[in-house]
């Protein structure tokens, strides 16, 4: 690395982080300012989130949807450290990870992603599984196979919360459990997926309808047992048995994130500028789920998989344009609609102006995320796979 040369340090290997990675290593730099790149999380794995509900059915492998960062990087400038964050010295450019590695910075981007809020509830950390990282999938993949090999008649599922995550996770696990499966969805508002477009509402109460699955609406969770759920609604509360409660509601930092010296709003999220740079401190970037975000037109924009893509290739940019001296972008979120998977070969598009429901809607959901994937290789793997997978069951039937 040469005198002029800059360390730039990527805390998070999500939609944020990697992708801003991968965007920097594309861009050409003079060979007095070509930076080092160093990609750091506490996963040795890149997560594919919105494809994690096919580990559920089986409709996909983990390598397919969690390639390892080592194999997604090794044909790239980029360095990956394989370690979590346990401190930030903002005054003197350093980060602290656990195992005792300590690295310089000269520009920072954090994107470490939230975590799922389980103390709300008395007995939720206990007994709820989250499902947002890999190993909540592992986690989910094994009590199901337990259920499933004992002697129990029913298999009593209740998923908390009716937004994106709980419809398509009732769905996938409603498809899997089949007739043996007794699936609620536990929603404290007044109807599931109240923020989405009426297309995808509907096709997600359709397909709920279809696979008898229970929706309580206005309904409050009090308290999970081992064994139960107290529901409260209306003033009244109804202690029903559950074999299996699934926690989707909510995203909060985490206390690390909480105690940096950097601006934050009352939920503790990082406050940022139109150009992705923490308030007062322009060689730190902060994107997804932790970044209080407002893009050029002072627009909030939702903490999702969509906008971090979008933010690392500003973030990239940006980072780009600030060493080599060129002007930077604010940040202009655009939105490109949805996709929500109802089951297995089922799914609903409302995006870039096509509506589709059923097996079309997810062939093309599948090809728009294989589109999506980080690197080509792993887009060859992946299609290649789809393609023959029903060509060896096939031959192996």
């Amino acid at each position: 690395m040469s005198e002029l040369s800059k360390r730039i340090l990527i805390l998070g290997g999500g939609f944020g982080g990697l992708y801003t990675a991968l965007r920097l290593d594309e861009f050409s730099w003079s060979n007095s300012h070509k930076p080092e790149i160093i990609l750091v999380d506490k996963s040795d794995r890149f997560l594919f989130s919105p494809l994690l509900y096919e580990l559920v059915t089986g409709e996909m492998q983990s390598w397919e949807i969690a390639p390892p960062f080592d194999e997604l990087l090794a044909n790239t400038n980029i360095r990956f450290h394989h370690g979590c964050v346990s401190d930030l010295n903002i005054s003197d450019s350093l980060v602290h990870l656990d195992n005792q590695e300590t690295l310089s910075y000269d520009k920072l981007v954090i994107a470490l992603g939230g975590q799922t809020p389980l103390d709300f509830v008395p007995g939720a950390k206990e007994y709820a599984i989250p499902f947002r990282t890999l190993q909540d999938a592992y986690h989910l993949g094994q009590k199901l196979k337990e259920l499933e090999q004992s002697n129990s008649e029913k298999i009593r599922v209740v998923v908390v919360g009716g937004g994106y995550s709980g419809v398509e996770l009732a769905c996938k696990l409603a498809d899997r459990l089949g007739e043996r499966g007794r699936i609620r969805i536990v929603e404290l508002g007044e109807d599931i997926l109240n923020s989405s477009p009426p297309h995808n509402r509907n096709a997600a109460k359709k397909a709920l309808e279809e696979r008898l699955v229970w929706i309580d609406l206005e309904t409050k969770i009090e308290e999970i047992t081992a064994d139960t759920v107290s529901l409260l609604y209306k003033g009244q509360v109804d202690t029903i048995p559950a074999d299996l409660v699934l926690w989707t509601v909510g995203t909060k930092v985490s206390d690390f994130i909480k105690s940096l010296p950097l601006p934050q709003n009352r939920a503790g999220k990082l406050v940022t500028n139109s150009f992705l740079q923490a308030e007062n401190h322009p060689n730190i970037y902060i994107l997804g789920d932790i970044a209080d975000c407002r893009d050029k037109n002072g627009q909030q924009v939702p903490a999702t998989a969509q906008v971090a893509l979008q933010q690392a290739d500003y973030c990239a940019w940006n980072l780009w344009a600030s060493i080599m001296e060129r002007p930077m972008l604010p940040f202009q979120y655009q939105g490109l609609g949805e996709m929500m998977t109802l089951g297995v070969d089922n799914a609903t598009v409302n995006s870039l102006g096509l509506k589709l429901d059923g097996t079309l809607a997810y062939l093309t959901r599948r090809l728009l995320y294989l589109y999506r994937f980080p690197t080509l290789k792993h887009r060859l793997a992946v299609g290649f796979n789809w393609l023959t997978q029903p060509i060896m069951e096939l031959l192996l039937d």
